[in-house]
């Protein structure tokens, strides 16, 4: 078994989780969710998810990893017995299987910034779009972010983890903040501000249902939880870290950017076409067609998605790198690998199970690509199931081991922590249960549009 690593830094850790959070998830998929979602009324139930699920959640996973130096298998396994490791194990397949189709969007992001130098997609952004999502162009390119990833990740914690995120979410901070300011300058962008910022009970009331399993799985998935990720980032804590500030303020950080991102990418669609064609962006390529549209007509256009797409690659990179790191820490506290040629086969087997995302336009489910397919179960099955084993372990088994855990580095004492044990048993588990519930009915309607051509047969 290899040498237990650690943070240098607590700066080291609160960045590499907030890098973690800040992903594709903030700046691909939250500002076209927001959009087609009812702009401010899919912000407020965001809000909300992240404060009064996603925190108590994300404190949850922190103490089940710092009070065991584990893994998330063998942390659960040895708080609750081999059992409980399956809770561990999903986490495990859940980062293995998010960052396979995770990977293939980034090797879009890397496409789009060559594309923005040479002004490639501004004849035709929806035909570009079509013609680079799919095939070996994607699949190369999917090759080459996974072994961007293997790399940085078999550096190890402090040389390759801690290091690359140091650099790489300052620098996503400062890039949104200025293209933000830039896209405030912009003629039309009131109307864009007004939709995404304005509060909409009316739509609220309306859609709240749709939309709740939409942002609770916004919410897990941008802040890394039910993967594993900040159970295996908490294992390289100290005992003098407090678990409530560092996690507040991950939560804010994140939430931050996610905020950052919509004030960039609304904005600069309701310069180009209407609030209610906003309203209709949807799907994994609104981001890239409808942004690529954006800057085909803006001045500086160019050189205005290279700066974009290259932000949402650094954010890419800072979430796929937690993804493998997850993998990477189980297989080499459980045999005898060295981390490098454990990231690099690994990475390799996330490669293979990317691949259908990399041919979607051919593999389709329910009348969309399969990596729509792959988005849909983590979001709507694996994250919630395995964010509800977490709470259950935590709130209901550990509730004792829980509530130490999280007070150490605070001057509180262990019964301070009874309002947030009582909120994961009640409030937290319910929201997640009836979040799985909408979620499931969504994947079984999906599942029925896909079976009708096989039982016509």
């Amino acid at each position: 078994m290899s040498e237990r690593e650690t943070w240098s830094t607590r700066a080291g850790f609160i960045l590499a989780a907030v890098g973690s959070a800040v992903g594709l998830g903030n700046i691909w998929q939250f500002p076209f969710q927001a959009a087609s979602n009812g702009g401010s009324a899919f912000v407020v139930v965001y809000l909300a998810a992240v404060m009064l699920i996603g925190f108590p959640a994300m404190l949850a996973e922190f103490v089940v990893g710092r009070s065991t130096e584990r893994n998330p298998v063998d942390a659960f396994r040895e708080l609750g017995g081999g059992s409980w490791s399956v809770v561990g194990a999903l986490g495990v397949f859940t980062a293995f299987w998010i960052l396979s189709f995770y990977s293939v969007v980034g090797g879009w992001v890397i496409r789009y910034i060559l594309g923005s130098a040479q002004g490639a997609y501004f004849g035709d952004p929806t035909g570009y779009f079509g013609a680079i999502m799919s095939g070996p162009d994607a699949l190369a390119l999917h090759a080459v972010f996974m072994a961007l990833v293997v790399g940085v990740v078999a550096l190890g914690v402090e040389d390759g983890i801690e290091a690359g995120t140091k650099l790489m979410v300052p620098s996503i901070v400062v890039l949104l903040i200025g293209l933000g300011a830039w896209a405030f300058t912009l003629d039309g962008a009131a109307a864009g501000y007004a939709y995404y910022l304005s509060p909409d009970l009316a739509t609220l009331k309306a859609n709240f249902w749709s939309v709740l399993p939409k942002a609770v799985g916004q919410a897990f998935f941008t802040l890394s939880l039910g993967m594993g990720a900040m159970v295996t980032y908490a294992s390289y804590l100290g005992d003098d870290d407090s678990l409530p500030v560092d996690g507040g303020l991950i939560v804010g950080m994140n939430t931050l950017v996610g905020l950052l991102a919509g004030l960039v990418v609304i904005p600069i669609l309701a310069t180009q076409v209407s609030v209610e064609a906003i309203r209709q962006t949807s799907g994994a390529g609104a981001v890239f067609i409808s942004l690529a549209e954006a800057f085909a007509q803006l001045p500086a256009g160019r050189i205005l998605g290279v700066v974009f797409f290259g932000v949402l690659l650094l954010a890419a990179l800072s979430s796929a790198i937690s993804l493998l790191e997850v993998v990477v820490s189980y297989i080499t506290q459980n045999s005898g690998w060295d981390r490098k040629p454990a990231a690099a086969v690994f990475g390799l087997a996330v490669f293979l199970l990317g691949i259908p995302t990399a041919f979607s336009a051919s593999l389709t489910y329910a009348g969309t690509g399969a990596l729509t397919w792959y988005n849909d179960l983590a979001y709507n099955l694996l994250l919630p199931v395995s964010v509800l084993g977490v709470l259950v372990f935590v709130g209901w088994l550990r509730d004792d081991t829980a509530s130490v855990e999280l007070t150490k580095g605070t001057d509180a004492g262990p019964g301070s922590a009874t309002a947030w044990i009582w909120a994961m048993r009640t409030v937290v588990s319910l929201a997640v249960v009836v979040t799985l519930f909408l979620g499931v009915q969504d994947l079984l309607v999906a599942a029925k549009v896909l079976a009708e051509p096989i039982i016509a047969l």
